[in-house]
Parts: C-alpha cells; structure tokens; sequence
C-alpha cells in the first residue's frame, strides 16, 4: 500500500509516532508531507530516524502552527496540489492526517479531491489544550465542522475518545504502542546509597508544566535523599530554578533509559497529553507512575496498581512520601506498569489495527 502522511507539527511525540508507523509497516510506501518546527526540532534531524528504504519527504512549506486565515489558505492551497499530484500519479491508498491542523485542511482537501481513504489522529484533543475558554471553544468548533469533512476520527487513548464521544463526534479508539518484552521478574531501582529519584522525561514546554514540576521538587530541596530529574529540553528550563533538579537535555535513548531505569517514581505534570511515549516507555521499564488527572494520563494509571494520579502540587508531594516510606512496594507497582503496557500499548496492536483501516477494512 501507498500511505501519505500529513503532518504539520512535525517533532516530538508525533514525529516518534508516524516512525514507529513506518518501522512496523515496511511492506508499505510512505510519503511524509510535513512541515517545520525549528524551535522544537528541525525536519532534517527528525529525518534521520526514519528508514531509508520506504519513505518519501515532501516539504510542506507553507504549514504553521497558529490559526491565520492568510497563511492557513495558502497551506489549504499547498496541500491541495501536493495531494492532486500523488493522487494522480496513483500514489495515495489512504492519507493519515497527524495534529489538528493537519487534520482540519487536510480533511478540507480530500474532501475537495475526492479521497475516501482518510484517517485523522488528533494525537491530543486540541480543544482542552487551549490556554483560554474562548481558545477552547473555537477548536470545539474547528473540530466539529473538521468532522463533516468525513474521515475516521482515531483517538490515541481511551479517555481521549471519550472527550471526542463527548462532544458529539463519532471516533474509534487505537491506543500508541510501543515494543514490549516478556515480562522480567520485578528489579529494584539502581542507585547507590539512599538516594530517591523522581524522573520525567520530554520537553519543557507550556504543555509539560515545568512549573509545577520545579514547586513539587522545591519542596524536597532540603530533603538531601530527593534527586528531581528532567531528562530533555525546551524553552521552559529557565523555570526548572530548584537546587534540586538536574535537567540533562536531550540524550540516546539508550542513555535516557538507563536514567529511567535508575529512577524510583516517573512523574508526569502534564497539562494535557495524547498518550506520551516517554510515559509508556517508563511504564514498561517499570516504574511506578505519578501522573497529573488529564487526559491521555488517565489510561496510563492502571486504576491505582502502578501508581496515582494527581490534581495539586500538595496531593503529589503527599504521594511521593508515600512512595518514599515504603520503598517495598515500588517495585511491585513496577510490575504492574509492565503488565499493563504489554497489555494496551503493544506497538503490535497498534500498527495492525492501523494497517486494516489503511486498507479500507
């Protein structure tokens, strides 16, 4: 099959999402319209994760992040004679739209040319990330008159397609996946002394809420036992101010793993989220979870075994001595994560199911 791949917000998440797509499918042809997000990650170098072998890169120049009627007609316009031309060189079977701007002109596009085969993934429901009600409730609309368009709405999580459900539009669910072993026998944290490390992994960015990760951690700042770590980057480290944060900026997988697997407790203090590979990544390495009550955290709590979820900077502070006090259970709260990552977020799962909607069945 020949599958084209629509992407504004090419980087982070998303980018390791439409790879683990491409890794898992390389029968099929992939042709990867993007666009740029310099300030987070540039093309090129998100490029060099992908194979060589089955993907296609076609710059689309003309994509943006904000909503401006100028600039979004001329990516209408754009995506419009990129999509016509590999439509008419019969190179489209299906087109997956990645992030809500994609999802909304290039639904807009499709249904212009014709093009049944459409899957739109919001990878984050866009109208519970706004900064302000108003902002909110133009994507509530943005995202309804988005679904008259046709297309198959495909949520990353289950409490994503609620919120979807929610709002009246009909969606399916396919949780993200990531490769996952047999089950090991449950391993503790692997730090000398008695040191107690509270890890997280991403950008720092508005999203992340680096500032309620810098309050959590201020609180232990006198506690010489507490590491906080922040393993990444982003325009938000200036706010990371407590003496007891390392951040490490941006690592090999291997090397962020190892940081990982060293930790007792994976905190997230996410705002909002789609379903974030570093959590699952944590999950199965077995740790436990604490994670702000959002959507896209709320699938990855497993109903209390590995962790809990968190609404205040004094509930996570509470949990994390919890956590502390009886160190015993951690790593059986580990091997819960594990199970429960083998059990819903199995990349297997995710790009079969995938494939099948590809193949218009």
């Amino acid at each position: 099959m020949k599958i084209v791949h629509v992407v504004e917000a090419f980087a982070s998440g998303i980018a390791v999402f439409i790879n683990s797509l491409v890794e898992n499918m390389p029968d099929d042809f992939h042709v990867i319209i993007h666009g740029e997000r310099e300030l987070v990650m540039k093309s090129e170098d998100v490029k060099r994760i992908f194979p060589k072998a089955n993907v296609l890169f076609i710059r689309w120049n003309s994509a943006g992040r904000s909503i401006s009627l100028k600039k979004d007609v001329a990516a209408f316009r754009e995506l419009y004679s990129l999509l016509k031309g590999l439509n008419a060189e019969g190179r489209v079977d299906a087109v997956h739209l990645h992030s809500s701007k994609s999802g909304f002109l290039g639904r807009a596009v499709c249904m212009t040319l014709g093009i049944k085969n459409v899957i739109y993934t919001p990878n984050g429901a866009p109208f519970l990330i706004g900064q302000s009600i108003f902002s909110n409730t133009l994507y509530k609309i943005l995202e309804k008159v988005g679904s008259w368009f046709g297309g198959t709405v495909v949520c990353c999580s289950l409490s994503e397609w609620k919120a979807y459900r929610e709002l009246g539009i009909d969606a399916t669910n396919i949780n993200n996946g990531i490769p996952v072993k047999a089950l090991p026998k449950a391993r503790p944290s692997v730090k000398p002394g008695n040191g107690f490390r509270v890890i997280t992994s991403g950008r720092i960015a508005y999203q992340k809420n680096p500032s309620l990760f810098n309050a959590i951690a201020r609180y232990f700042e006198e506690l010489p036992s507490f590491e906080f770590v922040w393993v990444g980057d982003g325009d938000g480290r200036p706010l990371l101010t407590a003496k007891n944060i390392q951040v490490t900026g941006w690592l090999p997988g291997e090397e962020a793993k190892a940081l990982i697997t060293g930790a007792d407790v994976y905190i997230s203090t996410a705002k909002f989220e789609g379903l974030s590979f570093a959590g699952l990544e944590a999950l199965e390495l077995q740790k436990p979870m604490l994670l702000t009550d959002c959507i896209g955290n709320r699938d990855m709590a497993g109903n209390g075994s590995n962790g809990d979820l968190f609404r205040s900077e004094d509930d996570a502070v509470i949990k994390i001595m919890r956590y502390f006090n009886n160190r015993p259970m951690l790593p059986v709260m580990g091997m819960h994560s594990a199970a429960l990552c083998a059990q819903e977020f199995n990349v297997k799962s995710t790009y079969s199911q995938y494939r099948q909607l590809y193949a218009g069945s």
